[in-house]
């Protein structure tokens, strides 16, 4: 009977109808074939907006059920393992650095981020807090929550309990950004709740802030707030480093489109949101200010990246990593401001945002499990296709359950059980592979317009806001994609059988 089901609905795959919300069942072959698991694919009315059950409220259930099974996966940790500085904790793959940091920076002393200087003998050698300021805020109002008395042990099960709660108000916000930031496609909203990595990894670190915040500003750049989204990306760049990377997209797009007051308003709004968190920590406090930078400098090779790989099979410490990976990281971005460029059509924003945070994350000196949610919600947004986005889960979950194993092997002593450095590179491969397969059909969506799912209903970039529909200013697309564009504009501008004469330079039209 499901066989019959599935050969009858398959085939309906279709273009969709530029007034109605995008179905995933009539453009995704997976999506289709996944939805005979609750009765097949979405009806109209799921859709009109006419009932409570909206897209979106759907889908943060979705959400909020998915972070509360990943809750209930550190379980054996929260009871026991987190606490007994055993191996358990890397056995049950249920690590969180939240426990263990609320002693070991100071928050179970009321100590104050940034200001007072970590004892040694609880912080191992760590002066002051290693994050940047908004972080250390939603760190310090967590301790502020957490009632003071009673066992240690208790007061972290507590504190990690109240970030969680708070992480999953993140989680929230992050999957409401990205169902709304394409105004026809809030389904697609349901791949970055439905993803296995964000659960496994939410409450790992604090980085689902970040995260949230990042969204938020995608989702206000798309409504043609370029001040707002400025101000939230500033916001989440005082939380976490790689929002930066953000303004790098936007700046060549808008050289592209020739949109300069919209970038400058975000630039501006960006750089005085920072400036406001930062700067009275930075001049009250400068020296605990700084440790975030300065470690993320001094930090040497490792977990996680393909730097390890090469440390460990040759034997060579590495220690110009940092220099090497800031020059990839720069030939990287040279790479991707020639492809917005020479592209035969501009880019969408989301399509350039993944490549350049991709591009940080697989270039760096140190990959922790949880930086997989820098890149699901971008993902989600440049290429929303199922199974494009499960295959690279499948990666990111094997490298989650890597690392874990070989802690546990290189943690164990002679008793050895987990992964042995050899596991563990493979891990890291497959992590590396499922990133750049991604970035790969991405930018073959980007050679190839017409592969790009998010295209194909006639939509230029609902993620571009003032860049949406906008006609380039500057742009050098390859003579053969010019003629392709002239012939499709004007099919009497050549005789059949010959080429129409390609555009100048900077002619096409998004």
């Amino acid at each position: 009977m499901t066989s019959a089901r599935l050969d009858s609905r398959t085939p309906a795959l279709r273009t969709p109808d530029p007034q109605e919300p995008v179905r995933p069942t009539e453009q995704d072959e997976v999506a289709a074939r996944g939805s005979e698991l609750f009765g097949g694919p979405l009806g109209r009315r799921a859709l009109t907006g006419r009932h409570w059950w909206s897209p979106v409220r759907i889908v943060v259930l979705v959400a909020v059920g998915m972070f509360a099974l990943g809750m209930v996966q550190k379980l054996p940790c929260y009871e026991s393992s987190w606490f007994r500085g055993a191996t358990s904790q890397y056995v049950h793959a249920c690590y969180s650095d939240i426990p263990h940091l609320y002693t070991g920076r100071g928050f179970a002393q009321d100590l104050t981020p940034y200001f007072d200087r970590i004892p040694q003998e609880i912080s191992g050698g760590m002066e002051y807090l290693e994050y940047p300021v908004l972080t250390g805020v939603f760190m310090e109002v967590a301790s502020w929550l957490t009632p003071d008395g009673g066992e240690m042990m208790h007061r972290q099960q507590i504190y990690w309990t109240v970030n969680a709660g708070m992480l999953m108000i993140c989680a929230a916000v992050l999957v409401v950004c990205v169902a709304r930031t394409h105004r026809r496609r809030p389904w697609d909203a349901l791949l970055v709740a439905l993803a296995p990595a964000l659960a496994l990894t939410a409450t790992i670190n604090w980085d689902l802030l970040a995260v949230a915040l990042t969204a938020a500003a995608m989702l206000m750049w798309s409504r043609e707030r370029p001040l707002a989204s400025g101000v939230l990306l500033g916001l989440a760049t005082a939380a976490k480093f790689y929002p930066f990377l953000l303004l790098g997209p936007l700046l060549v797009l808008c050289l592209r489109a020739g949109r300069w007051k919209a970038f400058g308003a975000a630039l501006g709004g960006a750089v005085l949101s920072w400036l406001a968190v930062n700067l009275p920590v930075m001049a009250l406090a400068t020296e605990g200010w700084w440790k975030f930078y300065s470690f993320s400098q001094e930090r040497g090779v490792d977990f996680g990246s393909f730097w390890l790989i090469l440390s460990q099979r040759t034997g060579d410490p590495l220690e110009n990593a940092n220099t090497y990976a800031m020059v990839l990281v720069a030939l990287g971005c040279a790479a991707i401001c020639l492809l917005t460029l020479r592209a035969p059509r501009r880019p969408r924003f989301a399509q350039l945002a993944f490549l350049v945070v991709a591009l940080f994350v697989v270039t760096n000196k140190v990959y922790s499990p949880q930086y997989v949610l820098w890149l699901i919600p971008l993902a989600v947004l440049a290429r929303p296709r199922w199974r494009d986005f499960l295959v690279w889960q499948a990666c990111e979950v094997m490298y989650y359950l890597g690392i874990w194993y070989y802690l546990a092997y290189t943690g164990s002593g002679d008793d050895r059980h987990g992964l042995p450095a050899e596991g563990y590179q493979l891990a890291i491969a497959v992590h590396l592979l499922g990133t750049l397969y991604l970035c790969a059909v991405v930018v073959r969506d980007i050679l190839v317009p017409e592969r790009d799912v998010v295209r194909q209903d006639g939509s230029d970039d609902p993620s571009g806001g003032v860049l949406d529909g906008a006609p380039d200013a500057v742009a050098f697309p390859p003579r053969r994609y010019a003629r392709v564009a002239a012939s499709e504009e004007d099919p009497e501008s050549g005789a059949e059988g010959t080429p129409p004469e390609p555009r100048a330079p900077g002619a096409e039209v998004s």
